[in-house]
């Protein structure tokens, strides 16, 4: 039988959901077409935020890559947009930002359009610098201001809005964020959680201006202002002025239904504008044509959750399957989020209201807050701040509209307390998980219930959360709800279930294997090569993956030094390339300066270098060197060469910097030589790689003006010598170094210090940091093996000796050569 054709516009959560569900009723009814006027594959826009926040990149929020397409025999039209409906001939036609046009004929059409985001007509809105916030091309433009600029102002302190203040707050920027209403989340929070909520983000930082009136976006003023002037000031209808190199508008969103409607499809009028769609997701125009997310209007209701578009993905894909059963009334929703790591949760109708009484806990010290609103001993909605644990509890009770008058009593202390009286099978303190109904809501970003998560697991044999989130969806958008899941997986497969850590995970999909058990066979094996460990561990995919040839890679040079051969095509762009590769492509150099110190000549050539190639930026870093970024790939090995100096690894898993104040060689505060400290400790470590990047600092007194406190191993002279701290870390989550020893001479500063390392070495896992690492083994037995045993310290400082000697420095060897051999290798999608 021929097939149909399917022609779905918008490549986003909804349309996309809505294939995956109509491929499981019907596999081969239609041949698929795909328009997105992004040039991706479909990704999860909940999670732009930590893209934005530098915690994950585009290919980790992927929900559907392009070989997904493929695997389905979808056509993907990407990078189009899709400007015409003929309905006549059941056409689409869609243009390339080239100009080059695409049509696709249909018999059934999917629309998917999503939303856009609301610009306030305020004066200066089109200023450079103003931006939305909806997709990862806003996220990058963000990005990108972040690094060149200071000032941020973010108008609107919804969800969307405060998690782009926290992002643009995270890489370094100062961030205002200015509101129309007297309370921030005014949509999904009271004025208690709200101010709690606030009270938190400005102890991060967080600036707020609320109950103001933006007047106007002003350009830059001032010499060095760019042509045409960006944003340069926000006014406020007071007179109030403040600075704004950036203007992120995160004011809400509208339903993007402009092609439905030039399309003569009926998009409502007043209110609530949207392509009106019946109960099955068909526009009430033309039976044709179906409509599913953030552009439909349902019953006067246009939602903008991923719940709710779930569900009705669902029914549509039903009724595209023929099945014609599936009805579409409507969605009670819920918000359970997680605000800059703070959660939060709202139901219902939580502001109260006429005839209804509220129940309320306040914990301000203890940041807990809770409100459940009733109405005839019938929950109607509830808002919760720092635990939210009973959310979905509160939520259920809510939805069946059950009567609550037996546990009024405990209702504020939770399910484990209120589940016997309700007939709940459970008892006080139970597993909570085991206790729910099949028909409560587990995930709500993907809708997903107890029961659809306990069939999968009895039917499919699942044993693995991982397993989990594959079959059901379950755990994999947010991520909030992760904890129940597991929770269920326990209750349903018993002692068959054992929770499993992070990093004792498999390796990759090419293995079972976890890190510990792959270090454990090289070692005791001896296994010198990749294929060698493949074969013998019995790798799944003999060549390996992107992901665990480099991990591979790691443990072979580490555990065997100078016997395991380093693999080139098994590290990353970065190591390859013996540079950091930017965004645009080029590349950035950063030679080292053992301590931060430095000489007339190296600067001199440095500024040779940079002029020779025309290197568009100098910048000094954070670890007190030069980086020379906008280095083109054919110029990098001339770069290295004509600059003389030894790489400054600043791309590597390995020894990037020891950072060092002036200390007693100049300093009157100084109380030891930390320069010269920081100079020894760097050349011992110089070629050493790691699991990680570890970064060093040498303080010469305890004003500590290294910064020693937030770094790998941070070392602090004191009167009587110096004292060793480990497992710091500064980036997005700001560790404080653990305090380990005090020694008394340079010589031991360098020992136990080498020791520490060592062990990382040999114990951490593949792109584990330190700070994890020490977390997952316990300071005690760091204690043990490096300051408690002398002799076993001494042996990990001979150890790491070993492994460094001899190291040759890469730009010496590749300035000689073609950088093209360091770049085109079986692995170049290797991401730095």
């Amino acid at each position: 039988m021929k097939k149909l054709n399917l022609v779905l516009v918008g490549n986003g959560m909804a349309g996309v959901r809505t294939l995956e569900e109509l491929l499981k009723l019907a596999p081969d009814l239609y041949d698929i077409t795909v328009f997105g006027a992004e040039p991706h594959g479909n990704y999860n826009r909940i999670l732009l935020s930590p893209v934005l926040a530098g915690e994950m990149t585009l290919p980790e929020i992927m929900l559907n890559d392009l070989a997904w397409y493929r695997e389905h025999g979808i056509t993907l039209h990407a990078g189009r947009t899709v400007t015409k409906i003929d309905r006549v001939r059941r056409r689409v036609i869609a243009e390339a930002a080239d100009g080059s046009v695409t049509e696709a004929g249909y018999d059934r059409l999917l629309l998917a359009t999503g939303s856009t985001p609301f610009i306030p007509p305020i004066p200066g809105n089109e200023l450079p610098g103003v931006l939305g916030y909806r997709d990862i091309a806003d996220t990058e433009a963000m990005i990108e201001a972040a690094a060149r600029y200071r000032h941020a102002v973010v108008i609107g302190a919804g969800l969307l809005g405060l998690e782009a203040a926290n992002g643009l707050m995270l890489r370094g920027m100062d961030v205002s964020v200015v509101h129309l209403g007297e309370w921030i989340m005014e949509r999904q929070l009271d004025r208690a959680a709200a101010d709690m909520l606030q009270s938190s983000l400005e102890a991060k930082g967080m600036k707020f201006l609320l109950a103001r009136h933006t007047e106007a976006l002003l350009p830059a003023r001032g010499e060095g202002v760019e042509t045409p002037a960006r944003v340069g000031a926000v006014r406020f209808k007071d007179g109030m002025e403040i600075p704004a190199d950036l203007v992120v508008v995160a004011a809400g969103i509208r339903p993007n239904y402009a092609l439905a409607e030039a399309a003569g499809l009926y998009c409502g009028s007043g209110r609530v504008r949207g392509i009106h769609v019946s109960d099955t997701l068909q526009t009430v125009t033309d039976p044709r044509i179906y409509a599913v997310g953030e552009c439909v209007a349902h019953r006067g209701v246009a939602y903008g959750l991923v719940a709710p578009l779930f569900e009705q993905g669902k029914v549509c894909a039903n009724h595209l399957a023929n099945f014609g059963i599936g009805q579409y009334r409507g969605s009670v929703t819920s918000t359970k989020l997680k605000v800059t790591g703070i959660d939060v949760f709202s139901a219902g109708e939580f502001a109260g209201g006429p005839g209804t009484e509220e129940i309320v806990l306040h914990d301000k010290q203890g940041g807990v807050y809770k409100r459940v609103v009733l109405r005839d001993d019938r929950i109607v909605g509830s808002v919760l701040y720092g635990d939210t644990a009973d959310g979905s509890w509160y939520f259920q009770l809510m939805k069946d509209g059950q009567d609550i008058h037996a546990i009024r009593d405990q209702l504020m202390f939770g399910h484990s307390f209120g589940s016997t009286q309700l007939g709940d099978t459970g008892h006080k303190g139970e597993n909570r998980a085991a206790s729910m109904p099949d028909s409560a809501e587990v995930c709500g970003c993907n809708g997903v219930c107890k029961g659809t998560i306990v069939k999968a697991i009895k039917e499919k044999g699942l044993f693995t959360l991982d397993e989990v989130k594959q079959h059901t969806k379950a755990a994999s958008s947010c991520g909030s709800c992760t904890g129940l899941v597991e929770q269920i997986l326990a209750s349903t497969v018993g002692g068959a279930y054992q929770a499993v850590s992070a990093h004792d995970k498999a390796v990759c999909a090419c293995t079972e294997l976890s890190h510990g058990q792959v270090r454990r066979a090289i070692r005791e094996h001896k296994l010198l090569t990749i294929a060698d460990a493949t074969a013998f561990m019995e790798w799944k995919t003999p060549d390996g993956c992107a992901t665990c040839r480099p991990a591979l890679n790691y443990y072979l040079v580490s555990t065997w030094p100078h016997e395991a051969k380093d693999d080139p095509q098994s590290r990353f762009i970065n190591e390859r390339a013996h540079a950091n590769i930017q965004k645009d492509g080029t590349f950035s150099v950063v030679p080292r300066m053992l301590g931060g110190i430095t000489t007339p000549d190296e600067l001199r050539r440095i500024a040779d270098v940079a002029e020779k190639y025309r290197i568009p930026t100098v910048k000094v870093t954070g670890g007190q060197r030069i980086d020379l970024l906008g280095v083109r790939r054919e110029d990098l090995p001339k770069v290295w060469k004509d600059l003389g100096m030894a790489s400054g690894h600043a791309y590597g898993k390995s020894i990037r910097t020891v950072k060092t104040c002036v200390g007693a060689e100049h300093c009157r505060f100084g109380t030891q030589r930390s320069m010269a400290m920081g100079v020894d400790l760097e050349k011992m470590l110089f070629g050493m790689w790691s699991p990680h990047k570890v970064k060093l600092a040498v303080s010469g007194c305890p004003r500590n003006c290294a910064e020693a406190g937030i770094k790998d191993i941070g070392v602090i002279g004191v009167d009587s010598g110096w004292e060793l701290y480990v497992a710091g870390n500064g980036g997005i989550k700001t560790e404080v170094a653990q305090f380990l020893c005090k020694v008394a001479t340079p010589e031991e500063v360098m020992e136990y210090s080498a020791a520490f390392l060592q062990l990382y070495r040999e114990e951490g896992f593949y792109l584990e940091r330190t700070v994890h690492y020490v977390h997952r083994v316990g300071l005690e037995h760091v204690k043990k093996r490096v300051v408690e045993d002398a002799e076993n310290r001494r042996a990990l400082h001979q150890r790491l000796l070993y492994a460094v000697q001899d190291y040759a420095d890469p730009w010496a060897a590749r300035a000689a050569d073609d950088a093209e051999a360091a770049l085109k290798t079986p692995f170049e999608t290797l991401h730095a």
